[in-house]
């Protein structure tokens, strides 16, 4: 008798594996070495038939724990495992299971649904809505246009026409699903797809409303109020709840996702919840100190400018930033980064102060370097 292999050899997976990625390698494999898809390949059907068996181990906790403490001994013939391994799965108690693992050789859509005609959430939607700068950081009320589906108004949501009704679907019987059963090499396995005569819905409609073409529904453009939250940032997602599609079977509607896109400040630049801003002062103020005004987001605030502030120098202002999303009392801070200025255009008595500025501190410019060689040329003619 061959020699059994490891049966987290077989799934190719650790033995740290958690159950999904259990499950998961399972998948692959029997999807890969199925009868169904190697038809007289005994080496695929062997290799099935062996990652079945590691699977009904190693997906049981029970199981799991034993076979790591005591290997394929634990389910041998009076091993710990008391009776051994079964062989395979019950098929009666796993068929949804194998219906949502083989489906799709079968042509259905997976085993777990257990109707698909009960009530079903409707379909989300996605919008977008652009915000100035201040709306976005203090919050706003603002108007979404959108189009979506409301109940026909002369059918009132039933898809007939006005006098019929629908019926229930006779293939189905009403349940919007039916069960295939295939014959494999281990048996019999169930799959359950959705009903192709009705659509899922458990109903037909013989004669169809003429204003909604028999969808129960008419899509119409709405305004919907939506309240935007202090402190959203740029490509942030508000959740409107059932303001989507409507629903099916009496489900809930689904929701509208709209993505927050804000236009840029002229002299704000925002990171997170923190504000920065570029101040621009004078050579005198740099030099000597002075107190200045500050625009912020809410007004504008005095600070005293240190004497000797360089370019570059960057300060901070507590509580101006942009208030915490959902937390609206607390706010991020506001940061100034100074720029001594540059004078372009100095008239007659500025362009003096500079110059014995310029000669108090030894400074030779253009302008003293002109002034000293005339100097210079009347000096040397007197001597």
């Amino acid at each position: 008798m061959a020699e059994q292999r490891d049966y987290y050899e077989v799934l190719g997976v650790s033995k740290d594996a958690t159950d999904s990625d259990i499950k998961k390698a399972y998948r692959k494999v029997a999807k890969k070495y199925h009868p169904d898809i190697n038809p007289e390949d005994d080496s695929a059907a062997h290799k099935f038939r062996e990652a079945t068996e590691a699977y009904e181990v190693l997906s049981d906790a029970s199981k799991r724990q034993q076979y790591d403490q005591f290997g394929h001994a634990a389910f041998s013939q009076g091993g710990p495992g008391h009776g051994g391994f079964s062989g395979g799965f019950d098929f009666g108690d796993m068929g949804d299971m194998f219906g949502d693992i083989f489906g799709d050789f079968f042509g259905g859509g997976g085993g777990r649904r257990s109707s698909s005609n009960g009530p079903r959430k409707g379909a989300s939607l996605r919008a977008s809505i652009e915000l100035d700068f201040e709306e976005a950081v203090f919050g706003s009320e603002k108007e979404l246009n959108i189009t979506v589906s409301d109940e026909c108004e002369v059918c009132h949501g039933s898809g007939a026409k006005e006098g019929t009704h629908a019926e229930t679907c006779s293939q189905c019987g009403g349940a919007g699903q039916v069960r295939y059963n295939q014959q494999t090499i281990l048996g019999t396995v169930s799959s359950v797809r959705t009903c192709p005569t009705c659509q899922g819905s458990g109903k037909i409609i013989k004669e169809k409303c003429e204003a909604c073409a028999g969808a129960g529904y008419v899509k119409k453009r709405k305004k919907i109020s939506v309240s935007i939250p202090a402190g959203i940032d740029n490509g942030q997602t508000i959740r409107l709840k059932g303001k989507g599609e409507p629903g099916e079977n009496g489900g809930p509607r689904g929701d509208i996702l709209l993505t927050i896109y804000i236009r840029p400040h002229a002299m704000f630049e925002r990171h997170g919840t923190d504000i920065y801003y570029k101040m621009k002062i004078t050579f005198s103020q740099a030099a000597l100190g002075a107190e200045i005004e500050v625009p912020t987001l809410d007004n504008k605030v005095k600070y005293n400018i240190d004497p000797g502030t360089q370019t570059g120098t960057r300060f901070r202002l507590r509580g101006k930033g942009v208030p915490y999303l959902n937390h609206s009392k607390t706010r991020g801070d506001q940061y100034v980064d100074v720029i001594v200025e540059t004078p372009t255009k100095l008239n007659q008595r500025q362009r003096e102060a500079f110059e014995e500025l310029a000669e108090a501190f030894g400074e030779e410019t253009t302008s003293n370097k002109k002034k000293k060689g005339i100097f210079d040329k009347m000096k040397d003619a007197f001597e």
